[in-house]
């Protein structure tokens, strides 16, 4: 399987659950070209890995991190933090 199949819906910003379990989770995360995952919180520690495009992430501490294919962000939890795709981005979000 690929992850941009799983994506299927003509929206800016598509998840997909990949995998669920007691303790956490993994979820595809697909933004299209120059779309915005819009500033939120996670309410637990959260492991950004780029699997492919090239986006930019930052937070309210100030951090601005490029993230291409292989680059990954632990993101804290209770920080606010968005997702700028630069060009059509898939991710996966480990919690």
């Amino acid at each position: 399987m690929n992850l941009k199949k799983l994506h299927t819906e003509n929206k800016a910003v598509q998840t997909k659950i990949l995998f669920s379990a007691t303790e956490g989770k993994v979820i595809s995360l697909q933004i299209a070209s120059g779309e915005q995952l819009k500033e939120h919180l996670s309410k637990v520690p959260t492991l950004l890995v780029c699997v492919a495009g090239n986006a930019v992430y930052k937070d309210e501490k100030e951090s601005v991190i490029n993230l291409k294919s292989g680059d990954y962000v632990n993101i804290e939890p209770e920080v606010k933090h968005r997702i700028d795709a630069i060009e059509e981005s898939n991710f996966l979000l480990i919690k």
